[in-house]
């Protein structure tokens, strides 16, 4: 069992919740009840025991949602198509009700949340460097806008008197008494009827803030003000929320940081932090590591289809690597792993790559040499050598977080390329060349998987739904785009794409099933 927050925080939080309430939060207020589900702050960290496998599962959950919520902005998706895109995944995995099953609950003896259990265990994940830290309180903040926006004026009101901020609904003989006021600002910063619109909603339509805290606003003489406070439309509000949860989980994040530093990464080296470190690297797609495995693929390669499916169906990074040891007869050892592992999870069977390797690295070295020194390392690939572990292919999160030297080929071409070299080898694949500057553009903004995503649509006709998030991936929807069935003939290639209907499992565009959690896959 895991106790979340440890000793300090667990008895921090039991005294909050032993301390009494003030009469204005249990008296009931002014507030009246809503239906909606309590939102979080997370400023108290959950007081309970909890199982490794629970908190390690609710923490991939949540990275789920928080990954469709970053590839969502990266793309550009708009407003309208964002909240499509919320509601449908924390539908599927982090529904603000959902309580850890069993017989868990806080020390106060309610129950745990699933929502503030997988926050804390990402805080933990995601504090440890500034660009995880960035990631996650982006990603963080867009969840959070989107649950506020989703509350009701009651609820609204509740989460604000519950969490002392100080912007209180404005009364409706208050809202009459300067309505002369706040029309002629909103007159002066925006069409008439866009104005109208707001001031016809009433006192409801606004809140009185302290002006400090717009000061912006105040400055720019875009709010009405009277008696120290600032009069804000109702839909600014959500700007002002939202700029609090964000300084408050910055700090925390900063806090987390130094615990991590200084207990949690040493105490803990040997149970949690394994786990915690993993978490920001995880790839929660569909496991490609089983060889010949068609099932879902519909195309299984062998040896001899390598170079045309090398020309029509591989990602830049193994097509790469793959003209790379055709070019030079050798790769180096982080080159030959990551291709090795690649063309298993494509369905190549051991005894061709080892004719695949033998039959390129003789071209320079004695057969010898090759059995005595790289033989291994191939049957090791497949797991028939040392611990017969069944490796899986390097996902693009491992691809990109590889930094090749000088001389070696392996890692993300869309971050290790120049940009002139990045350029050519897109020219290569026969891409439009204002497509192949967008390519470029994008990944010189650190977009490199989608770099690869937009190389796929120029080069296929097609987008891939949920994006580019592995190698093999990248190659199985290439073969349903050229239209390959289950047999994976080569014959098939020749055929024009878009002559034959893709073989695609399910209803069209249907996201791919969620995975089962499970152990982090043995990466080589």
């Amino acid at each position: 069992m895991f106790a979340i927050g440890g000793k300090k925080d667990q008895a921090k939080a039991a005294a909050l919740r032993a301390a009494p309430k003030s009469a204005s939060k249990t008296s009931g207020g002014s507030v009246r009840p809503s239906n909606h589900p309590k939102l979080s702050m997370y400023t108290e960290t959950p007081s309970a025991d909890i199982s490794l496998e629970t908190f390690e599962a609710f923490a991939l959950d949540r990275m789920r949602v928080l990954k469709a919520i970053d590839d969502g902005l990266s793309r550009g998706k708009k407003p309208a198509e964002m909240e499509q895109l919320m509601n449908e995944e924390t539908g599927k995995h982090l529904k603000i009700t959902d309580v850890v099953p069993g017989d868990f609950s806080t020390l106060g003896g309610a129950p745990l949340s699933k929502d503030e259990v997988s926050h804390f265990a990402l805080r933990l994940a995601y504090c440890r460097t500034e660009e995880l830290r960035r990631w996650f309180l982006l990603n963080e903040c867009q969840l959070f806008k989107h649950r506020f926006n989703k509350l009701d004026a009651y609820a609204k009101a509740a989460f604000l008197e519950e969490h002392d901020m100080e912007y209180k609904p404005l009364k409706p003989e208050t809202f009459a008494e300067k309505r002369k006021g706040i029309s002629e600002v909103l007159h002066g910063i925006m069409k008439r009827d866009d104005a109208e619109k707001i001031l016809n909603a009433g006192a409801s339509g606004f809140y009185a803030v302290p002006f400090e805290e717009v000061a912006d606003l105040v400055r720019g003489r875009r709010v009405f003000m009277a008696d120290g406070e600032a009069y804000v439309p109702r839909d600014q509000l959500t700007s002002l929320v939202v700029g609090a949860f964000r300084a408050s989980l910055s700090k925390s994040l900063a806090v987390a940081s130094r615990r991590w530093a200084q207990h949690v990464a040493g105490e803990e080296r040997e149970r949690l932090a394994p786990v915690i470190v993993s978490l920001s690297k995880r790839y929660l797609g569909r496991d490609f590591g089983k060889p010949g495995d068609a099932g879902e693929r519909g195309s299984v390669v062998t040896l001899k289809d390598l170079p045309s499916a090398a020309k029509t169906s591989f990602p830049l990074c193994a097509k790469n690597l793959f003209d790379a040891v055709r070019r030079e007869h050798h790769l180096r050892h982080e080159g030959r792993r990551q291709l090795q592992l690649y063309m298993k999870g494509i369905g190549l069977s051991l005894e061709e790559a080892m004719l695949f390797w033998k039959t390129e690295f003789c071209k320079k070295i004695p057969a010898e040499k090759f059995e005595k020194e790289y033989a291994y390392a191939v049957r090791h690939a497949y797991g028939k050598e040392g611990k017969r572990v069944d490796y899986t292919p390097h996902t693009c999160m491992k691809c990109i977080s590889s930094n090749p030297g000088a001389g070696e080929h392996h890692g993300c071409p869309y971050k290790t390329f120049g940009e002139e070299s990045l350029t050519a080898a897109l020219g290569g694949l026969s891409i439009a060349p204002h497509k192949v500057r967008d390519i470029v553009q994008k990944a010189k903004a650190h977009h490199y998987q989608l770099a690869c995503g937009m190389t796929f649509e120029a080069t296929h006709g097609k987008t891939i739904e949920e994006g580019v998030q592995h190698p093999n991936q990248y190659f199985d929807e290439s073969r349903k785009a050229l239209g390959f069935g289950a047999s994976g003939k080569e014959g098939d290639e020749n055929k024009e794409t878009g002559s034959a209907s893709p073989v695609t499992p399910g209803a069209a565009g249907a996201r791919p099933a969620r995975p089962s959690i499970q152990p982090a896959p043995v990466s080589a």
